[in-house]
């Protein structure tokens, strides 16, 4: 049977030969499509990872190692690494992210989506080359499906002062000045040896304060959950908590991460 096919309007393009296939090649803006489609899928695999080891107390890297294989629902390249970048600088992060917090207000009371979305999308801002909209678009893409109403604006408006008030990218770091940096002990006290550019994870921004207003969005309002009834109180025994959809992600995350790229 002759494979030759008539080309039309919708195929017409380039080929080219992979060994004895003759493909067509897509356009770069196919392309560019299908890499960001992959890494938002890819986020939301590590969003799940992150929140089950949160939610048992465990290592995300053992979460990681025992993920399905192959043939199955795969861990996808990027997922991995983030759920790598984030669980080796969760500290540096965590440190980051208190400072950008309204005062009174702690890792602890937020719901855990939001707390891993907010570690996530840190990470990626200060130790990736993501560009900062694309990642508040998408933590706030996957607070709207899997946390409260609140969540998008809290988030915009936290990952915008990490932006504005944050360390700089690792990337960015002048290599020279890297080694005189210090950070403040946990403690309040003296502050601890100086670091260089691969512990910036652990460097906390130097400001004190940040404003409710963060670029054109009023975090204001933007308090994602009451300390009453944190995320982390929730128990999984059935019905929905009032200020999360934590429960929603052990499941919902894995059947809605199937399909191909």
């Amino acid at each position: 049977m002759s494979t030759n096919t008539v080309p039309t309007p919708d195929d017409e393009g380039p080929t080219e030969w992979i060994g004895d296939l003759e493909v067509r090649r897509v356009s770069g803006d196919i392309q560019e499509h299908a890499d960001l489609s992959t890494r938002s899928k890819a986020r939301k695999q590590a969003l799940d990872i992150l929140f089950e080891a949160d939610l048992i107390g465990t290592d995300p890297l053992e979460v990681l190692a025992a993920r399905p294989g192959v043939f199955t629902n795969p861990v996808r390249p990027f997922a991995a690494d983030l759920v790598r970048g984030v669980a080796a600088t969760q500290v540096g992060l965590d440190s980051v992210l208190t400072d950008c917090l309204s005062e009174g207000w702690t890792l602890a009371r937020m719901p855990r989506v939001d707390r891993i979305l907010a570690r996530l999308g840190a990470f990626e801002i200060l130790h990736t080359d993501t560009p900062n909209p694309a990642v508040i678009s998408e933590a706030i893409e996957l607070s709207e499906e899997f946390s409260t109403d609140d969540s998008a604006p809290f988030l915009n408006g936290l990952l915008g002062a990490v932006i504005t008030h944050g360390p700089a990218r690792v990337e960015d770091q002048p290599s020279d000045d890297a080694a005189s940096l210090t950070c403040p002990a946990p403690d309040g006290g003296s502050e601890q040896p100086p670091i260089t550019v691969d512990d910036v994870g652990s460097m906390a921004s130097s400001s004190d304060s940040f404003p409710a207003e963060v670029g054109n969005v009023d975090t204001t309002s933007g308090n994602a959950s009451d300390p009453e009834n944190s995320a982390d109180d929730f128990e999984l025994t059935g019905g929905e908590h009032p200020t999360s959809k934590d429960h929603e992600l052990a499941t919902d995350l894995h059947k809605k991460d199937t399909t191909d790229d």
